[in-house]
């Protein structure tokens, strides 16, 4: 069943959040009854959906999952050695505002002392899992970097202001390709993994949603650092320059992006949605900050109607995003390319509500 392509993005955002919400009672989102980044991906989405539609049954079905894994005193069971797990503490800070209950700000405490026992590289460069020894990925940016700075904001740690941007840095410094302006998907200090370059220590690879990460991390980074902090000046050209890159490797006939971002070329490689979101989030973000011109606006329009062209609906009216790649290791192309693709991935989900509701402000100035 295809679908009406007139509608606005918010319209769209708010079809993608009804249709999950009418799948999934709020603890069963899958991984069910899980404190888990999908969850919490799309979840951000929809807190980014209330806070301009401002209708409550987002933010309730929001404080419901919360509250499912939370208890009274503020304990919750996550995932203590890996980056990963700080990314659904994301959705506590406005829980926390909102309602004034004391457990929501000692759970995000918990999430926030994971970065005191997680370990780290020479530099001080947190490892993304502690099963993954030495390596640095994309991913961590987000999952731990908005996070902290929202932290930093929210309860006077302004020191992890400092921490959050030199992960960045040391991103830039070992895993940046100066050729494409890209970033390579992990970095492994150690050069040990089969994938690790024995110079670089690189993968080999630039996978579209570990980029779509980074560059989500890059965007609502300028919302979270004080407008005088000198590493919010440092990284608008980083910023302005990661879009330009991105726009490089846009597909000219669909306006998406590739599994494998700069291989467009190969015939095993595919088109995939989760990685455009994030690009199309992080490219309009760039403009409305005033980083960003003309030519990106052009690509974020672009993407965003490739976007909405390839949406489905379910005989139930329900929203339907294709050809999400599942959860992936870092490895060599072959790995990215026969990565199986899922319908409506949480975190594809969330990031087309991302897109979405930036799109709209964009439209409304």
């Amino acid at each position: 069943m295809t679908v009406n392509v007139s509608a606005a993005p918010l319209d769209w955002a708010k079809k993608a959040c009804d249709s999950l919400m009418d799948t999934y009672k709020a603890g069963e989102l899958p991984p069910a009854h899980r404190w888990h980044y999908h969850q919490g991906v799309f979840l951000c989405g929809m807190e980014l959906l209330w806070e301009t539609v401002r209708e409550d049954r987002y933010v309730e079905y929001i404080q419901e999952y919360v509250d499912d894994l939370v208890d009274e005193h503020g304990n919750l069971y996550f995932q203590r050695d890996e980056l990963d797990a700080m990314q659904a503490g994301l959705l506590l800070f406005n829980l926390h505002e909102r309602t004034g209950q004391d457990k929501y700000r000692i759970a995000a405490e918990k999430l926030r002392n994971l970065l005191l026992t997680i370990n780290q590289t020479s530099e001080g460069g947190f490892w993304h899992k502690d099963k993954y020894p030495y390596q640095m990925w994309l991913d961590g940016l987000y999952m731990a970097g908005v996070f902290s700075l929202k932290y930093a904001n929210a309860y006077g740690e302004t020191g992890l202001r400092d921490t959050v941007l030199h992960q960045e840095r040391l991103m830039r410094k070992h895993m940046k390709d100066e050729a494409t302006g890209l970033l390579y998907h992990a970095w492994d200090e150690s050069r040990r993994m089969p994938w690790a370059d024995p110079e670089t220590g690189c993968s080999p690879e630039f996978w579209s949603r570990s980029l779509g990460w980074y560059g989500l991390a890059l965007a609502q980074f300028m919302d979270l650092l004080p407008a005088d902090h000198p590493g919010r000046a440092e990284l608008i050209p980083v910023l302005g320059d990661f879009v330009e890159a991105l726009i490089r490797y846009q597909d000219e006939e669909s306006g998406l992006w590739y599994q494998v971002v700069d291989k467009g070329h190969m015939s095993d490689n595919w088109l995939e949605t989760s990685g455009s979101c994030l690009f199309v989030y992080a490219i309009a973000k760039a403009v409305k900050l005033g980083i960003s011109g003309e030519k990106a606006l052009a690509a974020a329009q672009k993407g965003y109607k490739g976007l909405i062209s390839v949406l489905q609906q379910d005989e139930q009216g329900r929203l339907i995003l294709p050809d999400i790649c599942i959860g992936t290791s870092a490895g060599d192309y072959e790995n990215y390319v026969t990565r199986p693709k899922v319908n409506n991935d949480l975190h594809g989900v969330g990031a087309l509500v991302m897109a979405c509701v930036e799109m709209q402000s964009l439209i409304n100035g």
